[in-house]
């Protein structure tokens, strides 16, 4: 490769045993030198928001995640670049312009339209102005299914006088409960018996995505019907598409996939790739299905979380509600949490039928007593109960319910054998759903039952390896794991854990407990030391009050291991 270079390419390529990388000092990359003189250069900003590489993508999984996460990098710079120059704007002309550099990246940035009308008003522009506002309102109902807050509405009521503005109709209240997602026919790269593949495997995909309930799975005929027609699916308004490659390579099948978000600026979500043994092809569409759907249904969520936070609160339904609040639950940060308590109280009273906001709700008390921040613990415990019950009264079909659920019934009421029947219920309509597993595995622990606890977190493990909610999936491993003496085990485990999230005790107290049976005191007053500085009443009193342990056996060897550890 080096010679293919010739004299003057001496030096770029710089070979290892396993890797070639580009030597950056002897090569000028616009997406390296761009961003620095996107500030100070327009030409250079307009080059940083064209799309990386846009001809490149569906080579290859890895690259493509790859690509995905340049491209929102270099939108952020583009970002953060047309910001500083419009904040250094001066006159209202340049403050339209850069206000129109900033909008052309990102569409959600309201303040920057009231920029933008202001300034053109400056001008004597009053047609522009008007203009700014009509595509802020056509832009908000459009893209974000919500309309421009009454201060934007209010800006451009002033500067129409007395001519009245059109209000824009907020949503109905059920018109966006769900992402709108379509499967596309995958295309076929090898011969006719991959085209079986290719059929059974968006078949199984689909099946499996529509247990998940806040899904809006677009029926797949009408995917195919509008596949063949010119345009491709842009008549049925998908917000998410999964579309992908099947190939045959002697007796192995390998199955390209993304996902695909089609709300400007449309890009790649999620890529992966899948090879598997060709001779058994129901249990290959069986396992890749599995694990597709419990990967990219976190994916959507926190894509769909993070759009409604960039929403104005405008007309909030509690679909948007509910997404602007899972975020703050994970985050654990207690300001933004009790925010997120409060978000979901506005749900439920917004939307009394809406089955999701109640079991979110409920979950939500589960961290509250979880992290000690309840202040009143029975009637937290009620709550949740009514709560998670009510989310199973309303769809009794909802797995995601069903967990919950249990859950409350086994962590806070310590309701263990009510627990494990609602997972086998749960399991059973959505077997794809990563909590459930860890759910059921955590209650059949406490049951005693801590091999077959283990075998079912794998079982979430292999779902969803990368699971964005792992710092607390991860940590139910460490129950099995202390109450079946594998105290080194705990050990190595909870340091992983607890570096995927350094605020959420629970992994804390049962490496606390490992560590009192280890006889490591010095390492134990350490642990003891950060769960004490978030919990600062946690006792051997009150573990014993919380723990669901039902054999006396495992209860004693977990406070004898907090005992020894130093807790009092």
């Amino acid at each position: 490769m080096q010679e293919s270079l010739g004299s003057w390419g001496r030096g770029l390529l710089v070979p290892t045993r396993e890797t070639v990388t580009l030597n950056l000092d002897g090569v000028w990359a616009d997406a390296r030198e761009l961003p620095l003189m996107a500030r100070d250069r327009p030409e250079a900003l307009n080059l940083l928001q064209a799309e990386l590489l846009s001809d490149l993508d569906g080579l290859d999984a890895a690259f493509d995640i790859w690509l995905v996460d340049q491209r929102r990098r270099l939108r952020d710079m583009a970002l953060d670049a047309a910001t500083s120059r419009l904040a250094a704007a001066t006159s209202a002309e340049a403050r339209a312009l850069e206000a129109r550099r900033v909008l052309a990246i990102d569409a959600a940035q309201e303040p920057v339209w009231r920029i933008l009308i202001r300034a053109e008003a400056e001008r004597g522009d009053r047609g522009a102005a008007f203009a700014a506002w009509e595509d802020c309102r056509r832009i908000f109902a459009e893209r974000f299914r919500s309309a421009p807050s009454p201060e934007t509405a209010a800006l451009a009521e002033s500067l129409r006088g007395e001519v009245a503005t059109p209000q824009l109709v907020p949503p109905p209240r059920t018109a966006a409960r769900g992402a709108r997602l379509g499967v596309m026919p995958f295309r076929v790269l090898g011969g006719e018996p991959d085209a079986e593949v290719s059929v059974g495997l968006a078949g199984e995909i689909t099946a499996a995505l529509a247990r998940f309930r806040w899904l809006v799975l677009v029926d797949s005929s009408s995917i195919a019907a509008a596949a063949r027609k010119e345009g491709g699916g842009q008549s049925l308004e998908l917000d998410f598409s999964l579309s992908g490659t099947v190939q045959r390579a002697g007796d192995r099948v390998r199955v390209t996939l993304r996902l695909t978000d089609h709300r400007p600026p449309e890009s790649v979500a999620w890529a992966e790739r899948f090879d598997r043994d060709a001779g058994d092809l129901l249990t290959l569409q069986d396992e890749i299905a599995a694990e597709v759907v419990a990967r990219i249904d976190p994916e959507i969520l926190l894509i769909e979380a993070n759009r409604a936070a960039a929403r104005p609160p405008v007309h909030a339904t509690a679909y948007d509600l509910l997404l602007r609040a899972i975020p703050a639950i994970y985050r654990l940060d207690r300001e933004s949490y009790e925010l997120a308590g409060s978000m979901l109280a506005e749900a439920t009273r917004l939307e009394p039928d809406y089955a999701p906001a109640f079991a979110w709700h409920a979950y939500w008390h589960l961290f509250l007593v979880g992290q000690g921040w309840a202040q009143n613990s029975e009637e937290v415990l009620a709550k949740s109960e009514a709560l998670a019950s009510r989310a199973v009264t309303l769809d009794p079909s909802d797995a995601q319910a069903l967990a919950i659920l249990g859950h409350v019934r086994a962590f806070l009421h310590h309701r263990v054998d009510e627990a494990v029947s609602l997972y086998e219920r749960a399991i059973a309509l959505n077997p794809n759903l990563p909590m459930a597993w860890v759910f059921s595995a955590l209650t059949l622990s406490y049951r005693g039952d801590h091999v077959e606890a283990l075998k079912r977190w794998e079982r979430y493990k292999r779902l969803a390896p990368l699971h964005p909610h792992a710092f607390f999936f991860d940590a139910a491993r460490l129950v099995p794991l202390l109450l079946l003496r594998r105290h080194e085990e705990v050990d190595a485990a909870a340091r992983q854990v607890t570096a995927l999230h350094t605020d959420f005790t629970f992994p804390y107290k049962i490496w606390l407990s490992a560590l009192g049976h280890l006889g490591r005191r010095d390492q134990a007053a350490e642990v003891r030391g950060r769960l004490t500085a978030m919990e600062p009443d946690f006792s051997l009193a009150k573990a014993r009050e919380r723990a669901p342990f039902q054999p006396a056996v495992d209860l004693d060897h977990y406070l004898t291991g907090l005992r020894k550890a130093g807790l009092s």
